[in-house]
C-alpha cells in the first residue's frame, strides 16, 4: 500500500511538494489547490479528531454512508444509497453502493460499514487501541451493528436518536479502510485510506499535507489534480502567503485582512453563517466562578459588542447562549445576550466576596474557529479588571492548548477560550454541559458544569422523534443554561475564506467542511 501511494502522485502534485515553501514569491502550479490551514492537524483518522481544522482535509479523503447536502445541514444519501427506519425509531437499514473500492483497491462493504463502528465502540475489538475515539459519544446509542448481505447493514439503537443521521453525516461517520488500520495500526492517522474523491500522497509534519484525485472515485471525478494543505499558525503569515501567491485558499480571515482583501480585485472572498459559538469555558469545581455570580458577573462585564464591532470587525454576531441562532428551530429568541453592565458586575462579585480574586485564562494562538484568539483575550483581561479580577494570559498553541483543556480545568486554569462548530443542537451541549461528560467520564465538560435538569432535557431531546417536542426541550435548557453561566457567552461567527481569482467553484459550507471535489484551478 505505501508503494501505491507514492506511485499515485502526479506531477502536479510532485511539483507542489518542490515548492520553496519559505518564499513567499512561489506561485501555485495549476490543477493544484494550495489551502492554507490554520494549524498541523493532529491526526487523518476521522474517528480519533475532534478539530473541523482536520476535518476540513478528512472530508475530501473520505465518505460516510450519508452526508450533509450541499449548502445545507439536510442529510442525502453517499456511500449509502438508501436506508428504512423501523416505526420504533431503534432500527436503521442501510443500502450500500455497489462498486465502490477503497483507495488500497480493498472492496467497501457491510463488513467494512461494521468493522468501523465496533471499533470504535466495543472494547474488546482488536484495533480498538488505534484510539481513543472521543466523538464515540455520536454513537453510544448504538446497540448492535449488524451485516444482513455484502450490501446491507443494519444500526439497532438502544432507544430512538434523533441525531443520528445527522451525526453520521459528520467527519467522525466516515468510513475508513479496515484493512489500512489492520495494516498501520495505532500509526494509522498518518497512512489515511478512505474512498472519498482524493487520496492520500504524503504528509510533512509542519509543512502539508498532499491529497491527490482519485480517478476511481464512485461519483464525479474531482477537478483538480491534487490539493496542498499547508500548516500556517500565524493569520498575518497566511495573508501574506495568499498576496503573494505562495497559497490559493485560506480560512479564518482575520476581520482586518477581511476588509483589505475585500477591495483587491485579485481575490474573491466568501462569507456565510454556521452554527458556531465561541465562549469562555469556566471552572465550577475549584476557584472563584464556583459561585454562579461570579459566572454571572463576567458575562456582564465582557463587552462583548465592542469585541464582535472592533476586534472582529463585524465578523461576527453577539453569542445568547450555548444554542447558535443557526439551529433556527431550536433557538430560543425569548432570551436576549447579557448586557454590558460593569456595576452589576461589581455587584454582583461584591456580593460573591471575590473581590480581588487572581484568575489564570488559558489563551491559544489559533484554531478552528477560534477567530482572533490573542486579541479577544487580551481585550477580555482588560474588562475583567475593571471589576477587580486580576487575570493571567498563559498563551499555547492550538493543538497543545486543546491537550490542556479537553482533559478538564481543575488544576489547571479558571477559564479558557473555547469554539464549537456543529451539526445538530444536540451536539454542543451533550458532548460539553452534562454530567456524564465531564473530563474524567470522556467528555467535553472541562469546566465540570452539572445540573440534574440540563441532563434530564438533553436526553428527552435527543431521544424524541418529533421535531417540534425537541425544540420546546432545548429551549427550556438554554434558559437554565444562560442563567446558571457554565460559560461566558461571546459571539456567533459569520464563517470566511479568501481565495486568488484564479480559484472557480468554490463556496463555504453551513458544516464549516472544506469540500473542493467541483473546485477548479486555472
Amino acid at each position: 500500500m505505501k508503494s501505491l501511494f507514492k506511485g499515485a502522485l502526479t506531477a502536479a502534485a510532485l511539483a507542489v511538494c518542490a515548492f520553496g515553501f519559505g518564499h513567499a514569491e512561489a506561485q501555485t502550479p495549476p490543477g493544484v489547490l494550495v489551502v492554507g490551514q490554520i494549524a498541523e492537524p493532529k491526526s487523518l483518522d476521522p474517528a480519533a479528531v475532534t478539530a473541523v481544522n482536520d476535518f476540513r482535509i478528512l472530508m475530501n479523503v473520505y465518505d460516510g454512508l450519508v452526508r450533509y447536502k450541499d449548502g445545507t445541514l439536510e442529510v442525502e444519501p453517499a456511500l449509502a444509497e438508501s436506508w428504512t427506519i423501523s416505526d420504533d425509531g431503534t432500527v436503521y437499514t442501510f443500502k450500500l453502493r455497489d462498486g465502490v473500492t477503497f483507495h488500497d483497491g480493498t472492496p467497501f462493504n457491510a463488513e467494512a460499514v461494521k468493522y468501523n463502528f465496533d471499533r470504535m465502540l466495543d472494547e474488546n475489538h482488536p484495533q480498538h487501541d488505534t484510539g481513543p475515539f472521543p466523538l464515540a459519544f455520536f454513537f453510544s446509542a448504538v446497540e448492535t451493528i449488524d451485516v444482513v448481505d455484502d450490501l446491507t447493514v443494519k444500526f439497532t439503537l438502544n432507544a430512538p436518536y434523533a441525531p443520528f443521521l445527522s451525526n453520521l453525516a459528520y467527519p467522525t461517520g466516515l468510513i475508513v479502510s479496515p484493512e489500512a488500520v489492520k495494516e498501520f495500526g495505532a500509526d494509522y492517522g498518518r497512512h489515511p485510506v478512505g474512498t472519498g474523491p482524493f487520496k492520500f500522497a504524503e504528509w510533512e509534519s509542519n509543512a502539508k499535507v498532499v491529497v491527490v484525485r482519485n480517478d476511481d472515485y464512485w461519483e464525479d471525478v474531482a477537478k483538480l489534480e491534487a490539493v496542498v494543505f499547508r500548516p500556517i499558525t500565524d493569520a498575518n503569515t497566511r495573508v501574506a502567503e495568499l498576496m503573494a501567491g505562495g497559497i490559493d485558499l485560506m480560512v479564518e480571515v482575520p476581520p482586518d485582512s477581511l476588509t483589505q482583501l475585500s477591495g483587491d480585485d485579485n481575490f474573491s472572498v466568501y462569507e456565510q453563517a454556521g452554527p458556531h459559538l465561541w465562549f469562555l469555558i469556566l471552572n465550577m469545581k475549584e476557584g472563584p466562578f464556583k459561585d454562579k455570580k461570579v459566572r454571572q458577573a463576567i458575562n456582564y462585564a465582557i463587552d462583548k459588542k465592542a469585541l464582535v464591532e472592533n476586534v472582529l470587525q463585524g465578523t461576527a454576531e453577539i453569542a445568547t447562549g450555548p444554542t447558535p441562532p443557526a439551529f433556527a428551530w431550536a433557538y430560543n429568541e425569548q432570551l436576549q445576550p447579557y448586557p454590558h453592565d460593569i456595576e452589576k458586575a461589581k455587584q454582583l462579585i461584591k456580593e460573591a466576596g471575590a473581590e480581588g480574586e487572581k484568575v489564570t485564562f488559558y489563551v491559544t494562538e489559533g484554531g478552528s474557529g477560534m477567530l482572533d484568539p490573542i486579541p479577544m483575550g487580551a481585550a477580555i483581561q482588560a474588562d475583567l479588571a475593571q471589576i477587580g479580577l486580576t487575570v493571567a494570559i498563559e498563551t499555547y498553541e492550538w493543538n497543545t492548548f486543546l491537550g490542556k483543556v479537553n482533559p478538564g480545568l481543575e488544576g489547571k486554569a479558571d477559564m479558557a477560550e473555547m469554539a464549537w462548530m456543529t451539526n445538530d443542537p444536540d451536539t454542543l451541549p451533550y458532548l460539553a454541559l452534562r454530567t456524564d461528560a465531564w473530563p474524567d467520564k470522556g467528555g467535553f465538560n472541562s469546566g465540570y458544569y452539572s445540573n440534574p435538569e440540563v441532563d434530564k432535557l438533553l436526553e428527552a431531546a435527543r431521544s424524541s422523534t418529533d421535531q417540534a417536542e425537541r425544540a420546546k426541550l432545548y429551549r427550556e435548557m438554554q434558559e437554565i443554561v444562560y442563567d446558571d453561566a457554565p460559560w461566558a457567552f461571546i459571539a456567533n461567527w459569520k464563517q470566511n475564506a479568501v481565495s486568488s481569482t484564479m480559484v472557480d467553484g468554490f463556496k463555504l459550507q453551513p458544516s464549516f467542511f472544506l469540500l473542493l471535489d467541483d473546485v477548479v484551478k486555472n
